[in-house]
């Protein structure tokens, strides 16, 4: 196991591997609950249906915010009279519950949702089982890991955004290379944490071409700030003109409650996925494949769209998805991750930690 991933869980990882080490050794997991999530009869929904309200319940761990996550809970539970009982809290801590609980052989969480690190971790810990969905004929291949242990739902996408009052039309950078023009010298934010952005973006320039183009960005003086949200904040107070790489779903809400912002997407745009995936020891296998069905399906996707976040689904008619994209795999920021934190925070912080700034 690379050690980079065990620090990220303050050592819990490796408590977790070991505790695992049997299930690892050749265990797949509960043999009903595997056939289950591939089954694809003619049945399948009926049977999935009829076994979820025998289950009664279905557990789902999510670092999803309450506010985005209540409107497909509530449609699902109406829809199947099936209870979601829901335990929310950051992807870290979402994953440390879940291998503490294995560890002491409890398997609580019927399904998981949170950013792809965090899924990556979980899969990795042998704790998702690979499912099948109808809905997986709408998705993008981004929206695959290899191992098919997990699926995204949303994305995350690192676009510009820019304050349409200080910014004229003719001024909006069109490539990554205008952001480097004299005139936004001092005027670009940057968030203190984008190291995954970084690293996506330098491998896709070519590590030469791109750590070259990033040390002259970082001699623009931009503004560091921590946190996505804020920055947009600030571009959409004024007090940031343009920046760099921000979430497009958190301009698109500024900009629906009337904020003078909005974003573009620069070629390559980078993104985050977040995903959903089924725990390989289920208590409720039925209502977990159920619910990822629904998630995953149209109704789902545009409850997603609906919150201005970005639906991974292409049945969802949504201008946030509707452009070429390149995602971060989180294997490699997983892997990688001292590397890319080392270089980011020699050009951008000057040596402090990742997510830190003065």
């Amino acid at each position: 196991m690379n050690a980079n991933w065990k620090r990220k869980l303050g050592g819990l990882c490796l408590l977790g591997w070991m505790a695992l080490a049997p299930l690892r050794a050749g265990a797949a997991g509960p043999a009903g609950s595997a056939a289950l999530y591939q089954y694809q009869g003619a049945d399948r929904q009926q049977k999935l249906v009829e076994g979820a309200r025998r289950e009664g319940t279905v557990a789902l761990y999510t670092s999803l915010n309450p506010k985005d996550a209540g409107p497909i809970i509530e449609a699902f539970e109406n829809r199947y009279k099936v209870k979601v009982v829901l335990w929310r809290a950051s992807g870290e801590k979402m994953v440390q519950r879940a291998l503490t609980e294995a560890r002491a052989g409890r398997f609580t969480p019927d399904v998981f949702e949170s950013d792809g690190v965090e899924m990556e971790i979980l899969a990795r810990e042998k704790l998702l089982a690979e499912f099948s969905s109808p809905s997986f004929a709408a998705l993008p291949a981004a929206a695959f890991p290899p191992h098919r242990q997990y699926v995204a739902d949303r994305f995350n996408f690192f676009t510009i955004a820019y304050n349409t009052r200080l910014v004229k039309p003719e001024e909006v950078p069109a490539t990554y290379q205008d952001l480097l023009q004299p005139r936004w010298a001092g005027r670009i934010g940057i968030e203190a944490s984008d190291s995954d952005w970084f690293a996506g973006l330098v491998k896709e320039m070519g590590e030469k071409e791109g750590m070259a183009y990033f040390r002259k960005l970082a001699a623009a003086r931009p503004m560091v700030r921590t946190g996505h949200t804020l920055i947009a904040e600030l571009v959409a107070a004024g007090e940031i003109p343009l920046a760099a790489a921000v979430y497009n779903h958190a301009v698109e809400r500024l900009a629906a409650s009337g904020a003078p912002i909005k974003w573009k997407a620069l070629a390559p745009t980078m993104g985050r996925p977040g995903g959903i995936g089924l725990a390989r020891n289920a208590t409720h296998p039925h209502a977990a494949l159920l619910f990822a069905d629904f998630m995953l399906s149209a109704e789902g996707q545009e409850l997603i769209r609906q919150r201005n976040r970005v639906p991974a689904s292409r049945a969802v008619n949504s201008s946030l998805n509707q452009f070429q994209f390149k995602m971060i795999d989180p294997a490699i920021m997983l892997d990688e991750a001292d590397k890319w934190e080392q270089l980011w925070s020699g050009l951008f912080l000057k040596g402090q930690p990742v997510g830190k700034t003065n």
